[in-house]
């Protein structure tokens, strides 16, 4: 346990707004004309409140009366609030993707946080890409910060049916192409998948990033499951803002938290509750911004052997609203703990170690949280794959994979980038059948740019409309954590680099192995030597502005896709005055 940091003390903000001289009086004095008394500046912790709501972000669209709540908590607990309007990287409405804005939202906010005085942070995301981006960011500066979540949408209903955001949207897609339901349905459908404010219902990207938060120690105990228009999102919000106040004196900071075991306990706890494989590439950034060294095999070590025991969309047939009902995170945390698979000392934000939080927590719903000898899969987590078309690794979420393609050999069906298979997927003078294997170049993070989620490319129609549901496919793009199927994502180098990717023909025979760890194109070694010595680059590059910044700087998915000037380097929180 950390030794708490003595009190009082001279805070960072007090080099803004302690003293009487000119500079401090010009900092001080401009604070004043939004009406706030002089014994404010008097020494008390200032927090800042660096909230994502942006009305072209609806995930986070009720973040603006959350942030009232949260103020609350800091004004009883005896600091100063200071709300600030931060990047928000939206997933449903950034193009080309919201990924490729992660690194820039992330560096963004990094330096608001340094450039401004703040003693604490709080943080407030929701939206897939808002939640690792802020984390980063605060890992950066390295200043007591606390994780509060917006909370997921209520159930989406359809004719009787639950309605999983995202990955509804997936399966009605398909049923339309395989001339299951019509197009005037699927229009009705809509109206039913995001019926309340939060993010996504299932255990999509969104959840999985709270989720990982919480299980990390940054967010309080609870916090990832409870909805986004239950009273209680209300309560936590406010006790998020008391406690930051109490993080600040005691100097309890992000890198007290994120530890190498902190890191895995959410590894296993995304196995546990059969999350994205976003989550993959969002911790590897995160690791790396605080310093520990995460690799691949990290995942593959600490995931192999956890049972998915989440019985949430896409894996299962629950959504968050059922799970937060069932005891939400706290009770998968507690069974991981009695499983020997949770470090149970790791300190949460809260101050106390995680398991002391959730030992005595209760399951009030076997059907959500299952017990282990009836989990979804027993070998659940992200199962990382190699060989030689994917030599620095490759991810699959088994839990959302056809059990009887995990071992498969077949014959390629080549898309070069993601426009080349809109231009080819609906034809049915396509050569493919099921037995094939998709695989699409040219979409991770140099390459689309900013790796989009296309990774689980929907089957051909002529395939669909045989009854089939999936098939294996391959590229270097990711998927939505709302997505499912046999989708091999994060193929590493990625093609754009001249990765063995780039040089699959139609026709090549690749096979997966995935209780091997297997990912190999069946051609001589000679032949792949020559296809790559041959090979240069046929993808756009762009011309200026932070997406060429992006497309020089930014590294591989096995690493994390952060850029390569800001990974593992915490700078100093205060700088000059220049007044």
């Amino acid at each position: 346990m950390k030794k708490k940091a003595e009190w009082p003390r001279r805070l960072r903000s007090q080099e803004w707004y302690g003293g009487t001289s000119r500079d401090v009086i010009y900092h001080r004095g401009w604070m004043k004309n939004q009406g706030y008394p002089h014994d404010l500046f008097d020494g008390r912790p200032v927090i800042g409140i660096l909230n994502t709501w942006s009305d072209m972000t609806p995930c986070n669209g009720h973040l603006r009366e959350l942030a009232e709540k949260v103020k609350a908590g800091i004004w009883e607990a005896g600091g100063f609030p200071m709300e600030v309007p931060v990047f928000s990287a939206s997933e449903n409405t950034f193009r080309p993707t919201a990924m490729m804005y992660r690194n820039l939202a992330a560096l963004a906010i990094e330096e608001t946080i340094r450039g401004q005085p703040m003693d604490g942070c709080v943080l407030m995301v929701g939206c897939d890409k808002t939640t690792p981006s802020l984390i980063m960011a605060a890992a950066s500066v390295d200043l007591p910060s606390i994780v509060v979540t917006g909370g997921p949408m209520l159930n989406g209903y359809f004719r009787g049916e639950r309605v999983g955001s995202g990955t509804h949207l997936w399966k009605f897609s398909e049923m339309v192409k395989a001339g299951e339901m019509t197009q005037e349905e699927f229009l009705e459908a809509e109206a039913s998948m995001s019926r309340s404010s939060g993010t996504c219902n299932t255990m999509g990207t969104a959840s999985t990033m709270a989720s990982m938060a919480e299980a990390l120690g940054m967010a309080l105990s609870g916090n990832a499951a409870i909805p986004g228009v239950d009273s209680r999102r209300k309560v936590m919000a406010q006790l998020t803002g008391r406690r930051i106040v109490q993080m600040v004196k005691d100097d309890l900071k992000p890198s007290d938290i994120m530890t190498k075991q902190a890191f895995e306990n959410a590894i296993r706890t995304n196995a546990a509750i059969g999350g994205s494989t976003n989550a993959v590439i969002h911790l590897l950034a995160m690791a790396g911004r605080v310093g520990i060294d995460l690799t691949l095999d990290d995942w593959d070590r600490c995931g192999r052997d956890v049972p998915t025991i989440v019985n949430l969309m896409p894996s299962g047939k629950y959504l968050m609203e059922e799970f937060f009902y069932a005891g939400g995170l706290p009770v998968v945390l507690k069974r991981l703990g009695e499983a020997g698979l949770l470090h149970k000392d790791a300190i949460t934000v809260s101050g106390e170690t995680v398991w002391d939080e959730v030992k005595d927590v209760v399951n009030w719903n076997e059907d959500v949280i299952l017990p282990a000898e009836k989990a979804l899969t027993q070998s659940g987590g992200i199962v990382v794959v190699r060989g030689n078309l994917a030599p620095k690794g490759a991810v699959l979420k088994p839990s959302a994979a056809s059990p009887h393609l995990l071992t498969h050999r077949g014959r390629a069906v080549v898309f070069e980038d993601i426009d080349d298979y809109k231009a080819k997927i609906n034809d049915d003078a396509l050569d493919i059948d099921e037995t094939c294997v998709m695989v699409m170049k040219n979409c991770g993070p140099k390459g689309y740019p900013g790796m989009a989620e296309v990774g689980n490319m929907g089957l051909p129609p002529k395939v669909l409309k045989k009854g089939i549901t999936d098939m294996v496919r391959i590229s270097d793009a990711r998927m939505s954590g709302t997505a499912y199927g046999t989708v091999v994502l994060h193929t590493s180098p990625e093609a754009a680099v001249g990765g063995p990717l780039a040089v699959v023909k139609d026709g090549d025979m690749i096979e997966l192995d995935v209780p091997n760890r297997r990912l190999h194109l069946d051609i001589p070694e000679e032949e792949l030597a020559r296809r790559l010595a041959a090979w240069t680059p046929n993808h756009d590059l762009p011309a200026s502005g932070y997406a060429w910044l992006h497309q020089q700087h930014v590294q591989g998915a096995d690493t994390g896709a952060d850029l390569d000037f800001l990974k593992g380097c915490r700078g100093s929180a205060v700088g000059k005055d220049s007044h």
